[in-house]
């Protein structure tokens, strides 16, 4: 059993509205990986935290969708209250190196296109499109994907 999965395995539990299971496994995440993996979260069942998800944060406002694949020491953060409708939107196929972080401002949705790469140490406070290749601080753009694809031609 791994991270990944004991996050995933929470936040269902949190959807059927099983009491106690959500925190405890919380609870465990923190514990063994030094990871904040909040049951509130929406997630995939096929994510992948690399490195055991050693020292990831993650707001309760995310959702994360399929294939994506998160570093460790990775903080996604949102300036609003658990429940709000503003998130942190992360698309399919997603990779997000080690030491990034996300900061959703308040009163905005951040917006991770399908496809996109967020480059270790990255911190990212804009919607990133999909396909697109970011680095720095701030991050910013270095590849898109129709660049991407005349490379591989």
């Amino acid at each position: 059993m791994n991270v990944s999965f004991l996050w995933w395995l929470s936040c269902k539990a949190y959807q059927l509205k099983i009491p106690l299971i959500p925190r405890l496994i919380k609870t465990i995440n923190f514990l063994f990986f030094h990871a904040i993996l909040p049951y509130q979260a929406e997630i995939e069942r096929d994510i992948d935290l690399k490195y055991y998800g050693l020292g990831i944060v993650i707001h309760p406002n995310v959702k994360i969708g399929h294939r994506v694949q998160i570093y460790h020491n990775v903080t996604l953060a949102a300036e609003t209250w658990v429940g709000s409708p503003y998130k942190i939107q992360i698309g399919d196929d997603v990779f997000i190196g080690a030491g990034a972080a996300f900061v959703g401002r308040k009163d905005q949705t951040l917006k991770i296109g399908d496809r996109a790469v967020i480059g270790a140490n990255a911190v990212v406070t804009h919607d990133v499109n999909d396909g697109e290749t970011v680095i720095g601080v701030p991050a910013r753009t270095i590849q898109k994907e129709t660049e991407k694809k005349e490379i591989e031609k």
